[in-house]
């Protein structure tokens, strides 16, 4: 027998969160997790499948989707807020997907609630999400002027420009969807996207994981996700191509795909304390997905998380390089840097973009945090003052706060000497003062 239950606005109590059921009753728990801005309904082109095999519950944000607003400052108190609205119904053990704020959810429940998960699918997710100056920075907009310039440039950041070009009824429903939440509660949840860094404990992670990434996501991309891969032990990667941001509303079909494989066929069965052992619960079987009459959005395959070197050896590194050097520099450094160069430097500008930006950069071992502290350090050693403002832009956008880059200046200071370091302070002084003071 197959239910669907929605706790009223008015029976939602402050610690718990509002949510749905779909799904057969008997079935095993399968949890839909939102992103900022959003509601349950980004889910709503996967219930149907999931639903065949799994009783999928899915949970609104405080004050998202007409969920009271009781604002949750952490992504700590939010997943607190989601087992205690589990516990209430006896749901104990459950396989979990995540979307962004919700994938945050996700590896909050895997380091400090592994016992509760059995799979666990983080999509468009990061083990830290851009800079807290950033998140900040939106809270200081919406206090100033609510949510509408963010409701209207939400599509921007969520879809890929054709779909939105294509889809006016679903742009419209994301506009009308952020501009809809509490601002309060919106303030809230960014505020915990800034504190959430969870970088140095994800190699702690045992649950079977798939990080899952919309190929043109400027948001949290494929590098946020490369990252994830390369800390979480035996993670997968699958990169959706066409998709953005929200990929579970852009690729519907793929999604879909994706998660029924995953989750049919990386099930943890459960601890039992009283035996030492692993429990003997049988995980959902494996069945195929059927597919929709028409054309079916492209699935992403899944892939190991190392990429092996003869596969390596066969991307083209320039493109590889050229769109990190892009995320990284911004794209009025590159093209200026690119428009500058000539029969006699084109060659150099080639060598830095395949070797520095498309081998080094896109190396797994360390994440981009790590190499723009690296570099702000060699380049003060070196003293190359002129390339500093660049990469002090760089280390923002790649993580790193005003008060970290202090950090590394001053411990650039002591081995590579004070008349270094003042100069360098000068320019990373006056390029966090541009950065971070918020628009008139």
């Amino acid at each position: 027998m197959r239910r669907e239950r929605v706790w009223g606005v008015s029976e939602t109590p402050p610690n718990t969160l509002q949510y749905r059921f779909d799904g057969p009753e008997d079935a095993p728990v399968l949890i839909l997790g939102p992103s900022l801005g959003t509601t349950w309904h980004m889910w709503d082109r996967q219930v149907p499948e999931l639903a065949r095999q799994w009783r999928v519950f899915r949970f609104d944000l405080p004050g998202h989707g007409g969920a009271p607003a009781h604002p949750a400052g952490s992504v700590a108190d939010l997943t607190t807020r989601l087992l205690a609205t589990l516990d209430g119904l006896g749901v104990q053990r459950f396989g979990y997907a995540g979307c962004a704020l919700g994938g945050a959810v996700g590896l909050e429940l895997a380091l400090r609630h592994p016992e509760r998960l059995s799979s666990l699918i983080l999509i468009a997710a990061s083990p830290r999400f851009g800079t807290a100056d950033e998140f900040r920075q939106r809270g200081v907009i919406v206090r100033t002027n609510g949510l509408d310039p963010i409701a209207r440039t939400s599509p921007e950041r969520w879809f890929t420009g054709g779909f939105a070009a294509a889809q006016p009824a679903i742009t419209e429903w994301a506009v009308q969807m952020v501009r809809t939440t509490d601002p309060g509660c919106y303030i809230a949840a960014c505020e915990a996207l800034a504190a959430f860094d969870v970088r140095a404990e994800l190699g702690r992670i045992g649950v079977p994981t798939l990080v899952l990434v919309g190929s043109e996501d400027q948001v949290t991309g494929p590098a946020e996700a490369r990252t994830l891969v390369a800390g979480i032990p035996d993670a997968r990667l699958a990169v959706v191509p066409g998709a953005s941001h929200l990929v579970p509303v852009e690729q519907p079909a793929a999604v879909t795909d994706l998660l029924v494989h995953h989750f049919s066929t990386a099930w943890q069965p459960a601890f039992d304390a009283t035996t030492g052992q692993m429990a003997a619960i049988v995980a959902p079987p494996v069945k195929p997905v059927l597919a929709a009459p028409g054309p079916v959005a492209p699935v992403a395959e899944i892939a190991p998380a190392v990429v092996a070197p003869e596969a390596a050896g066969r991307r083209d590194s320039y493109d590889v390089g050229l769109k990190i050097r892009r995320e990284v520099l911004g794209d009025a450094h590159v093209d200026q840097a690119l428009a500058s160069a000539d029969d006699f430097s084109g060659d150099f500008q080639d060598l830095v973009t395949r070797y520095a930006w498309g081998e080094i950069w896109d190396r797994p071992g360390l994440d981009r945090r790590a190499r723009s502290c690296v570099t702000l350090t060699a380049l003060v050693a070196g003293g190359h003052v002129e390339e500093l403002a660049a990469h002090t832009r760089a280390a923002l956008r790649n993580g790193l706060t005003p008060d970290e880059i202090k950090e590394v200046l001053l411990q650039a200071a002591v081995y590579c000497g004070v008349p270094a370091a003042n100069s360098a302070f000068k320019v990373a002084q006056q390029v966090i003062r541009e950065e971070t003071t918020p628009q008139e």
